[in-house]
């Protein structure tokens, strides 16, 4: 007779087998070795900070094959690595649409070369909405994990008790528990770095420096801002220098979106705006004035 303990081990067993196939082992780094989900016809992605080298990279699938891979592109913000992995194939039908919820089973796979498929089983211990990684960038949900992530976990798949896709879990951005980066955010980021070989950034072309904004001056202005960016620097010929910012300016909202620190503006810049206008408030000489800035994209580093 079968006992409630045996079937919920026999349904996370049946779990585990169904997403296993699509969890290889990548190895690009020094001692051990990540894991990556086959997430489109030859790709893989895993987790950035796994990824240490751009050359020799391999790739061992569930049959005990390898294979050659090469780094489509990074974000270190997001933690996502895209690679390109010829002969791998078409990538079995994925549910990514859940959403996590609190509370729920989470099981983390990987996969390593000797021990074959790792598994951990915990609960979503935090889900919240969208938030900024201390790497710089922006994801559409912060998901929690209190189950165990081994040395190789990271990159691995992250499925709820429906067999649905999380994410991919990641050691990398969180001092205090594994994480999830959201499926849809590993789809987004995919996608840029498919296109790209990187994901865009907005870009205004000031530099910036928070102040506080004295409670007279918000009082008289009618504004709400405990605090703005002060521009210290505006770069010539840019988004900004175009629509006649000026030193000294202090930016107080973009788009309506009020900006008090820098990691608003960082998160505004990720956001999709490239190429549109923003509407900019500005307090110049003790008033407030608005300029319309077309968005640019940051010009990437020279290699």
């Amino acid at each position: 007779m079968e006992t409630v303990l045996s079937s919920f081990s026999n349904e996370l067993t049946k779990l585990v087998q169904q997403i296993s196939p699509s969890v290889v082992a990548v190895h690009a780094r020094r001692h051990f070795p990540s894991s990556g989900v086959h997430w489109g016809a030859d790709l893989v992605v895993a987790a950035d900070h796994t990824i240490a080298r751009e050359e020799d990279i391999r790739v061992a699938l569930p049959d005990g094959k390898t294979l050659g891979a090469s780094l489509l592109g990074r974000d270190p913000g997001a933690d996502v690595a895209a690679l390109k992995v010829p002969g791998l194939g078409p990538a079995a039908p994925m549910n990514t649409r859940d959403k996590p919820a609190l509370g729920e089973f989470a099981l983390v796979v990987g996969r390593s070369p000797d021990s074959g498929v790792n598994a951990s089983l915990g609960i979503i211990g935090a889900a919240s909405g969208p938030w900024r990684t201390w790497r710089g960038g922006r994801l559409e949900q912060y998901i929690r994990l209190d189950a165990m992530l081994y040395p190789n976990s990271s990159g691995g798949a992250v499925i709820n008790s429906r067999g649905s896709i999380l994410g991919i879990a990641t050691s990398a951005l969180s001092r205090v528990a594994g994480l999830a980066i959201p499926a849809v955010d590993v789809t987004r980021v995919t996608k840029e770095l498919m296109e790209k070989g990187y994901v865009p950034q907005g870009y205004l072309g000031i530099g910036v420096y928070p102040v506080a904004i004295p409670e007279s001056l918000k009082s008289k202005l009618s504004l709400q801002n405990p605090a703005g960016i002060l521009i210290l620097n505006v770069e010539k010929d840019g988004p900004a220098d175009r629509a006649g910012v000026l030193l000294g300016d202090l930016l107080v909202s973009l788009n309506s979106t009020p900006i008090e620190k820098v990691e608003d503006l960082q998160s505004f810049c990720a956001s999709g705006v490239i190429g549109k206008p923003a509407n900019a408030r500005f307090i110049r000489a003790g008033a407030l004035l608005e300029k319309s800035i077309v968005v640019g994209e940051r010009p990437q580093k020279a290699v």
